[in-house]
């Protein structure tokens, strides 16, 4: 089962049939395609007790352990995931950062940050990367991340999310293709976002700079931003 943290170990997440897998082929930018895009995974039974909490600094170099591993075989991939969390975190972007937790050891990662839409709509933000270890996917994690990710940004007082993903997948979230909404070079059937208050922004949404770090920028860093 899979709890938000240590001491609520009566709210379990429901699992759903299919873990958060962690990529999509798709015609999107270079830059965006491997961070943000996921693939549908077959469900498995679930065994270890997951704790959902923030990311603490003790955790960053987990982090980025399971993102390396996560992405590693993935051939669309720039294996560039990585930098982009370590650039989210530099420039305090990372509004939300999960990780999954069993036994000590971090499983999981899930991490948010603001998007800018055209229309000027406030408090939007976009979700990815998203990772899992290889060994413990289709296992209900990357689900709970997600589940626990949105309730997270809810209470920051976010207004929306949005993402890049596998068509069949994010539904079950509450995502949809929003007519007139558009990232740029992102196939419609591919972009997805969530209303959390009703109103539908329309324009150009533009994730992040971060999402387009390399490795090779300086000034990456462990800074995380405040939190309420």
């Amino acid at each position: 089962m899979i709890y938000k943290n240590k001491n609520q170990h009566n709210t379990a997440f429901n699992q759903t049939r299919n873990n958060a897998g962690l990529t999509l082929q798709c015609f999107q930018p270079r830059w965006l395609r491997p961070a943000l895009a996921c693939k549908k995974e077959e469900y498995e039974t679930m065994n270890p007790k997951i704790v959902i909490r923030n990311e603490t600094h003790d955790d960053v170099c987990a982090i980025t352990e399971v993102t390396i591993a996560a992405f590693k075989t993935l051939e669309i991939s720039n294996h560039t995931e990585q930098f982009i969390i370590e650039a989210l975190r530099a420039a305090k972007a990372l509004m939300v950062s999960l990780v999954a937790e069993a036994d000590g050891r971090v499983l999981g990662h899930i991490a948010f940050s603001p998007v800018t839409i055209s229309d000027g709509s406030p408090n939007w933000y976009g979700l990815g990367p998203v990772s899992v270890l290889p060994e413990y996917q289709r296992r209900g994690i990357g689900s709970a991340l997600i589940q626990e990710g949105i309730s997270r940004l809810k209470d920051l007082g976010a207004r929306g999310c949005c993402l890049v993903g596998h068509p069949e997948y994010y539904r079950r979230f509450g995502f949809q293709n929003i007519r007139g909404l558009v990232c740029e070079g992102v196939p419609e059937e591919v972009f997805f976002a969530l209303s959390f208050d009703g109103h539908i922004p329309q324009g150009m949404v533009e994730f992040h700079v971060g999402f387009k770090a390399d490795g090779q920028q300086e000034g990456t860093g462990d800074a995380l931003p405040s939190r309420t």
